[in-house]
């Protein structure tokens, strides 16, 4: 098969060899795909930035041998941005790498995913140019690759009387419904939200992508959001990320705590 040229979000790279790396790369056409990058691992090499870790770059890459070899090859790649400024903070960085680690473990190899490219692209952005508390960043990520991913919440209203509005609301971690605080008492669960995080909830799932962080959330508010984005993201991941255990190790890491802005 004949070399393509493709642009991709390096998501990982994994040593091979002393000097080789195999990369797991991000990409709007193909989804996921991974890639052999012969001697990139070398200072001296044309490949050595353009196939770092959240570096985006233009690649021309070899596909296998046979229609059954999922591994290509790495021919040419052209640095053209990356995201590595997340060092300012552990903070920062658990989350950037939560996000990667997340996205991975989601099931994009083989499919387009130009959705979830442009929205971790635009998080990674936001952290790395300090535009929004990571915090915030790590909510808006958790819910909207939800939705992205086929996942949207049943947001519009209570599911058993319709209510729209009220102080507290109930969000089924499973398939979404809302209950408002009566129905959520007569089924005998929890409520999860207030009006605040109800609100940022409905917004970061419903509203168009340039105004993705368009919102404000008071502090007391902002723990409702933080708990329930974490835990619908990981009712809908079929396995544990390491990258959370590190986020949750750090003694910054106090979500209800802090008071956030977009």
């Amino acid at each position: 098969m004949d070399e393509f040229v493709i642009m991709g979000l390096v998501l990982q790279e994994i040593e091979y060899g002393e000097s080789d790396r195999i990369i797991k790369i991000l990409t709007a056409e193909k989804g996921l795909i991974s890639a052999f990058a012969k001697n990139s691992m070398r200072l001296t090499s044309h490949l050595f930035a353009a196939c770092g870790q959240l570096c985006y770059s233009e690649f021309v890459l070899r596909p296998g041998r046979n229609a059954d070899d999922k591994m290509y090859t790495v021919v040419e790649a052209g640095y053209e941005t990356d995201f590595r400024d997340i060092i300012y903070s552990f903070e920062a960085q658990g989350v950037a790498m939560y996000m990667v680690e997340y996205t991975l473990g989601l099931s994009l190899a083989d499919q387009p995913a130009e959705k979830e490219l442009k929205l971790l692209m635009n998080c990674l952005y936001m952290i790395c140019k300090k535009k929004a508390d990571p915090k915030i960043v790590k909510a808006v990520f958790e819910l909207r690759m939800c939705c992205e991913c086929g996942f949207l919440p049943q947001l519009l209203c209570c599911r058993d009387c319709g209510a729209y509005d009220g102080e507290r609301f109930y969000l089924d971690m499973e398939d979404g419904h809302l209950l408002c605080e009566d129905c959520a008492a007569k089924a005998k669960v929890t409520c999860n939200l207030d009006k605040g995080a109800l609100f940022a909830v409905r917004y970061i799932c419903l509203t168009e992508d340039k105004k993705l962080f368009g919102f404000r959330i008071s502090a007391s508010s902002a723990g409702y959001l933080f708990a329930v984005a974490e835990q619908y993201a990981l009712a809908h991941m079929d396995k544990p990320l390491n990258t959370l255990k590190f986020l949750r190790s750090l003694s910054s890491w106090d979500p209800d705590q802090k008071q956030t802005k977009d």
